[in-house]
């Protein structure tokens, strides 16, 4: 089960404001929270420095935390925000008394609606009856899974030369 933790960086941003002096340039700090799979704080930082680093200079790491998830369903075709959604379904104990299990789930949507259609979709199949108690936006940008070196060093559109010759002959 993989660890999430939250990071927020900051930075600051140069912009141009215009009033009556004329053209002056503004230094704005600007906050981004992405959320990293790390086994350990340390990881998660470091992690964030080799991903945002690229997209972002001059950034620091501001916090990390953790954050506690049952699942993360990414969505490939739409929605640049992510939902954090509560589901709640009943179980019984060993003893027969009724337990109720809350687990908050993450998915990207473009919007409640679409997100809370998401949740339900993936969990369809769940034996157990749930029920999505609630739906809210959350300010995390992108998300960073564990990925081994050679998941990481091969993009998924390409092949290595070894197959693509045993193709062609």
């Amino acid at each position: 089960m993989p660890s999430w933790y939250q990071g927020k960086i900051r930075y600051q941003k140069e912009e141009i404001v215009t009033d009556r002096r004329g053209d002056q340039v503004k230094l704005k700090t600007i906050n981004e929270s992405y959320l990293v799979d790390a086994v350990s704080y340390t990881d998660a930082e470091a992690r964030l420095y080799k991903e945002v680093a690229a997209n972002t200079p001059n950034f620091s790491v501001a916090t990390i935390s953790p954050m506690r998830l049952a699942d993360v369903f990414h969505f490939e075709e739409g929605g640049d925000t992510w939902y954090k959604c509560k589901v709640v379904y009943v179980t019984e104990d060993d003893k027969g008394r009724e337990k109720r299990i809350v687990n908050m789930m993450l998915v990207n949507a473009e919007n409640a609606k679409q997100a809370y259609e998401r949740v339900e979709q993936s969990l369809k199949t769940m034996l157990i009856p749930f029920e999505i108690t609630d739906v809210n936006t959350t300010k995390i940008l992108d998300i960073f899974p564990y990925m081994t070196d050679e998941e990481a060093a091969l993009p998924p559109n390409l092949r290595p030369l070894s197959e693509v010759i045993a193709q062609n002959e």
